[in-house]
């Protein structure tokens, strides 16, 4: 079983950056891809960033020249730094990430989620 631990996130007014990491823990042998997902109150869950091997980056277009995502593959972990925050950009941010177990078993996780509040 893989777990996904998220931290950072919070309030903060509108131009403002916060900085959200994610800490993968369990029989993991490998991770594919790790990336950051969010969802508004009465949204859908959407993409924001992914990473996979390679440390090829996607970005939603919402985000894109404001938000980076980065990984740490020896700390198993996957950071996102949000910039130029907007009030648009309130909602839980979801950790995923996805690869192989210790038992070459395929694993898909999310984390717990957390809140980001941008205000006006």
């Amino acid at each position: 079983q893989v777990q996904l631990v998220e931290s950072g996130g919070g309030l903060v007014q509108a131009g403002g950056s916060l900085r959200l990491s994610c800490a993968a823990a369990g029989s993991i042998f490998s991770m594919n891809a790790m990336g950051w997902y969010r969802q508004a109150p009465g949204k859908q869950r959407e993409m924001v960033a992914v990473i996979v091997s390679g440390d090829i980056t996607k970005y939603a277009d919402s985000v894109k020249g404001r938000f980076t995502i980065s990984r740490d593959n020896a700390k198993k972990t996957v950071s996102l730094q949000m910039n130029s925050l907007k009030p648009e950009d309130t909602a839980v941010y979801y950790c995923n990430a996805e690869g192989w177990t210790d038992s070459f078993g395929p694993f898909n996780s999310w984390g717990q989620g957390t809140h980001v509040t941008v205000s006006s």
